[in-house]
Parts: C-alpha cells; structure tokens; sequence
C-alpha cells in the first residue's frame, strides 16, 4: 500500500467514526446505513444492549436514546491496523466518551437521568465499493455514571 493510499484511507476511516457519532447523537438512524455493511454484527451488550444485526441495532437504539434527546459522543484517539494482501480489512480501535441527557435545554449537572460514559469502540471494517464500512462493532463500556 503506498503512503497517500493508506492516509487516504486513514482519513475515510475516520470520517466512517464521525459519521457513526452524528448518526447517534441527532437520531438519523438511517445514516447509520452508510457506517456500517448490511451484515455487520454490532455489539452493545457491554453497556448493557444487544447484540445483533444492522437493522436491529437501529431499532433498539432509536428505542433506547428515545429517552435522552440531548446526545453528544466524542471519538477520541484511535489505532488503524490495516490487514489483507489487498489493505482491503483494518482493525480500529477507538476511544469515545459520551453524554445523555433527558433534555435537549439547559438543565442542572446533578438532574435525574444525566448519564456520562465511555470506553472504546472495536470495529472490523471492509473497503467496499461504496467506501469504508463497519463490518462489526463491540462497544467495549469501561466507566459509566448516572444521576
């Protein structure tokens, strides 16, 4: 792989994560189509979720954070190792934190309900002809507080 393929692709890669966090954090599940692969597995059991396919991983997240509209996930530093004779699979390991919150307005940082996390995100990504995709995902949860 030469050295502007692999920074391009470095690059696509880590839009594919900011994608995954703005299609969280504003509720446009459908976007979450352009992250991951039709057969991805995604794996939120650590945070207490489920583990499944695409389509059922959108359902239950649109379920879930139904219940805490103010949303934001930081995707933090983060390791690529690509893998294939091609390039064409990477390993990413990313760190993230986030916030739920039960309102989208102002409110006070000890309110019922405020939640503050994070830990890291694994994926096993696929160069596809539509780009870079998540092929699977496991939220590793490693601290979590509520109020």
């Amino acid at each position: 792989m030469t050295f502007p393929t692999e920074t391009a692709d470095r690059l696509e890669i880590a839009d594919v994560l900011a994608r995954y966090a703005y299609a969280v954090d504003s509720g446009d599940w459908d976007r979450l189509d352009t992250v991951f692969t039709e057969d991805a597995l995604i794996d939120y059991t650590s945070a207490g979720g489920i583990k499944g396919p695409r389509q059922e991983a959108k359902a239950w997240l649109a379920d879930v954070l139904r219940h805490w509209p103010g949303r934001l996930h930081l995707i933090g530093a983060m390791t690529i190792r690509f893998e294939g004779d091609d390039g064409g699979e990477a390993v990413v390991t990313a760190s993230f934190a986030d916030t739920l919150a039960p309102a989208r307005e102002a409110i006070a940082a000890d309110t019922s309900g405020l939640i503050q996390g994070g830990g890291w995100y694994h994926h096993r990504m696929v160069r596809t002809p539509s780009g870079w995709r998540s092929r699977e995902l496991v939220e590793e949860q490693t601290w979590r507080t509520m109020r």
